[in-house]
């Protein structure tokens, strides 16, 4: 074993062991036996490049920094670079985060409020409303005439409408006082449902309502679901067969929206309330209705028995509360039977 040590120090161990006819896994594994544990070789020296333990805590530190905990190492090094400052490469700064296991969005994303849903319950007309903005084209591309509305949930009534030229807080400050003047709205009487929109949320608005003891409500950002009542009654218009690509003017478009919204309320039967018009269940006809759907049904069903097969038929009846954004206990308990009309 001596002698193929001895040899391999001058041709190398491949050489020796072939020529002494020696394994090498055995040569090793006898020198093994022979020294003991091999010895930890010396530790390799630092590249000459690498930062120094300080440096390496210093660019860190300069990571976590108020200043550039939420930059990217590109942006720490540009911005350090006009200063006259050179802590490392972008590339070490990127390893230096590999080693403290950051590598991932450094930018602290703002936190942004949180917006409860809105829950609002209507037992009868006048007690809530929602309103809301919508554009309708004008006569020439990219012009626009808006239209507000002012929609009653429980009633699905059109109380209030206005066309204009374009969308104010001023002019919604003054539509929403002109409709709650129309229909006598007493102070803690309504609670009035909108999006975010700037009109909706304006300042003059918000003071209005205050000052008419209002209680107002808002959508939840991006929601339209929060405010589905008004979206329903937007896509009514607009999906009528005579409602124009485009209005000529002003004039048309308030002549166009007189002639819709007293086919609205008068003469259009709303799925949503038994198939009544929005006039007959806010003005109060809605019982008396009833009534004489109930008694032609009577006088059919003693007429042939056979053709309901035994079962007395009833009229469908609106319902008596409206939700927007129902509890999860108003989903899961059994609903009330509705009340006579």
């Amino acid at each position: 074993m001596d002698t193929a040590a001895t040899l391999g120090t001058h041709v190398g161990m491949v050489r020796a062991c072939r020529s002494l006819g020696v394994a090498r896994a055995t040569f090793y594994r006898q020198r093994a036996r022979t020294l003991g544990p091999a010895t930890e070789a010396p530790g390799r020296p630092a590249p000459p490049l690498k930062l120094s333990a300080t440096e390496h805590q210093g660019a860190l530190d300069l990571l976590h920094s108020e200043r550039f905990v939420d930059a990217s190492p590109y942006t720490l090094h540009a911005t350090l670079l006009e200063e006259g400052q050179y802590p490392c490469s972008v590339r070490t700064l990127y390893r230096i985060l590999a080693a403290e296991d950051q590598l991932r969005e450094r930018r602290r994303l703002r936190q942004h409020p949180h917006y409860a849903k809105p829950e609002l319950l209507a037992t009868g007309p006048n007690q809530l409303w929602s309103w809301d903005i919508t554009k309708l084209r004008g006569p020439a591309k990219w012009t626009y005439l808006y239209l507000y509305v002012i929609l009653d949930v429980f009633s699905r009534c059109a109380v209030g409408w206005m066309v204009a030229t374009r969308e104010s807080a001023a002019l919604a400050e003054q539509f929403i006082a002109a409709t709650c003047a129309k229909h006598a709205i007493a102070p803690n009487q309504l609670t009035l449902h909108a999006d975010r929109g700037s009109s909706m949320k304006s300042k003059p608005v918000a003071l209005l309502l205050a000052d008419l003891g209002v209680t107002k409500s808002h959508s939840r950002p991006y929601t339209s679901d929060d405010n589905p009542f008004s979206e329903a009654q937007f896509k009514t218009l607009k999906y009528r067969p005579d409602f124009p690509e485009r209005f000529g003017c002003l004039e048309d478009a308030r002549a166009h929206c007189q002639t819709f919204f007293h086919w609205y309320n008068h003469n259009h039967r709303h799925s949503g309330i038994a198939f009544l018009t929005p006039a007959d269940l806010h003005q109060g006809r809605a019982k008396a209705i009833i009534e004489v759907r109930t008694q032609t049904l009577d006088a059919a069903f003693a007429a042939n028995p056979a053709r309901f097969k035994g079962r007395h038929p009833q009229p469908q009846r609106p319902p008596t509360t409206v939700w927007i954004n129902p509890p999860a206990a108003a989903k899961t308990n059994p609903q009330e039977p509705p009340e006579q009309l």
